[in-house]
């Protein structure tokens, strides 16, 4: 039997209703600025989803926009001026940025009270303390996804592939950590992993981010698993696809989810919730 699809879509929406909920009974109106620097096609189109979802949410969305020749300074400066602008409660660096800038260096300027991307190293270290203020929006997606389509964390072989400060690191402490959605055994693969299917075959819920095109396939995955891919690579025909092989490891997996459809839309939805938050509502 083919496995059960997780609707990311339809759980994106059920949180992006609380969002707006949450902001009605507070009586604030949340704002946040997506910096971009430069004018890559995919980033734009990314900015221009977040300020809609943000619109229908209740949230200001700002934005600024600095050519790619900017330099770092221009760069600092521009969010030297959104930390302490009153109305803005999220700052938001859109990736990747240009080779000349450090983005670090970036991260590192904004107002951790602002960073509702929640890469600041602040955020970051607060995340492994376990007293988290701003978790990032993807690693955030994928918790709710399980937790809404009752998956059963605790206690379970949890692997993430991929250890990138965006995704993988952070999720892997967060499903491990002593809280609602975690309390997982958690194993960490990355492209220095020995036998990765060795280790992806004895995973109850397996989280795949690793930017390589259907690198998990059927034989890799152990049956009735739960299978969350949060890749997305446009391919040489310009379609999509997901990390995981999602035809062949659906015939295995017990739950999986699709791409496109699945993490993504959950990004966007916890961003706004992150914003929300800022905003004490």
């Amino acid at each position: 039997m083919a496995a059960q699809v997780i609707d990311g879509r339809a759980i994106a929406r059920a949180v992006r209703d609380e969002v707006r909920d949450r902001i009605e009974r507070a009586g604030v109106t949340p704002g946040f600025c997506d910096l971009l620097v430069g004018d890559d096609p995919a980033s734009a189109l990314y900015v221009g989803m977040k300020n809609r979802a943000a619109a229908k949410g209740g949230i200001r969305a700002f934005e600024r926009t600095l050519p790619a020749r900017a330099s770092q300074a221009d760069v600092l400066a521009v969010i030297d001026e959104l930390n302490a602008d009153e109305r803005i409660h999220g700052v938001i660096v859109q990736l990747p940025l240009p080779p000349h800038v450090d983005t670090p260096t970036v991260q590192e300027s904004i107002d951790p009270g602002k960073d509702v991307d929640g890469l600041h190293p602040e955020n970051q270290g607060l995340i492994v303390l376990g007293r988290p203020r701003f978790i990032p929006a993807t690693p955030l997606g994928v918790v709710e996804l399980l937790k809404r389509s009752d998956v059963k964390v605790d206690g379970a072989d949890v692997v993430v592939v991929g250890r990138s400060s965006l995704v993988g690191r952070p999720l892997s402490v967060l499903l491990s950590s002593k809280m609602e959605g975690g309390n997982a055994t958690v194993t960490l693969c990355h492209t220095g992993t020995r036998s990765l299917a060795d280790h992806t075959r004895h995973a109850d819920v397996l989280v795949v981010a690793a930017g390589a095109p259907r690198s998990i396939t059927a034989d890799m995955v152990k049956p009735g698993a739960v299978v969350i891919d949060v890749g997305t690579n446009k391919l040489a025909d310009g379609s999509l696809a997901g990390d995981v092989d999602f035809e062949g490891v659906r015939e295995v997996a017990g739950m999986i989810t699709p791409v496109p459809g699945g993490v993504g839309p959950m990004t966007v939805a916890m961003l706004l919730s992150n914003t929300a938050t800022a905003a004490g509502a």
